[in-house]
């Protein structure tokens, strides 16, 4: 089969949210396209696509449908040939896939960790008994109440400007946002710097950007395959196995990261009550291609651990 290369005239359609991030990651994308087939710029096209979750920022995320809704209407123009191909934040991604798409192409993840914000101090052992922070994630609110309960913790979302400017006008002490992001974003100054995974495991697949396509348009496939990578793809198997095995959703703190040295996989996973009371965590070791029977053996150890109706309880 002769590749068919995008051209100005037939451009590949790349479908993203339309936030600072997303479209940063979009032009990663199509800078890594245009390097791997030689063409030009003006053979891509960008599409902007106002998600839900995009459009309503007055709510949590639970309250309005979770991870779903920074995917769902980018999907839709996806399956109705609006666009090629869509560029996703992996952490977003739920783990079940819509009928008709495939999620099997991954860029080099950047760094997993989150980010640790704030005008006033240098991280959470400064804080004082009463003190609030910032965050519309259920896994950073979970851990962060489980290591100092003493802390307050508020709903806190808006792109990185608007949580910056939320924090000069005292809404909280601080908050944390993912190194990748900022990092993408040229801003990693805006951070004090990246938590330690021992004291903040991240949410799983954080760092990673995936790109979606229709099954079956071998096309896009093959333009795909040269900006797959490997190493990212095997840390995510096994993520997204241990998730998948929780039922996972915006509703469960979860956090998960695998690393990957030589042949050898090591999974660390967190699950914790939406109110930090209760945490459990363990980790797991062995060869990369096992990486997603891991996962599931791990997710299967902390379930057994917490016992029956752990995830039902909603504080």
């Amino acid at each position: 089969m002769t590749l068919a290369i995008p051209t100005p005239d037939t451009p590949l359609r790349i479908g993203t949210r339309g936030s600072p991030l997303a479209l940063a990651q979009a032009h990663e994308t199509r800078a890594r396209l245009m390097a791997a087939h030689d063409t030009a710029e003006d053979a891509f096209e960008i599409v902007v696509i106002k998600t839900t979750g995009d459009r309503v920022q007055d709510r949590p995320l639970k309250e309005i449908g979770g991870k779903g809704l920074f995917t769902k209407e980018i999907e839709e123009a996806m399956l109705s040939g609006g666009i090629d191909i869509a560029v996703h934040s992996m952490k977003d991604m739920p783990v079940d896939q819509p009928a008709g798409l495939v999620l099997d192409c991954y860029l080099p993840r950047e760094d997993p960790r989150d980010a640790f914000v704030s005008p006033h101090v240098a991280g959470l052992a400064e804080l004082s008994e009463g003190d609030i922070v910032g965050t519309s994630s259920l896994r950073r609110r979970a851990q962060v109440l489980h290591r100092y309960p003493a802390l307050r913790v508020v709903e806190f979302r808006g792109n990185v400007q608007t949580r910056l400017r939320k924090l000069d006008e005292g809404v909280a002490r601080c908050t944390f946002l993912a190194q990748a992001g900022l990092n993408r974003l040229g801003c990693a100054d805006v951070a004090r710097g990246p938590v330690s995974t021992a004291d903040m495991l991240p949410a799983v697949a954080q760092g990673a950007i995936g790109i979606e396509r229709r099954s079956g348009d071998s096309r896009i496939a093959a333009l795909l395959e040269p900006i797959h990578d490997t190493p990212t793809a095997e840390q995510l198997a096994a993520e997204r196995a241990f998730l998948a095995a929780l039922d996972g959703s915006c509703e469960t703190p979860i956090a998960g990261l695998a690393e990957v040295t030589g042949g050898a996989l090591r999974l660390r996973g967190e699950i914790l009550r939406p109110d930090g009371s209760e945490a459990h965590a363990d980790a797991i070791e062995g060869p990369v291609a096992d990486g997603p029977e891991m996962g599931r053996a791990l997710a299967e150890t902390l379930l057994s651990r917490a016992g029956r109706g752990f995830f039902d309880w909603r504080g």
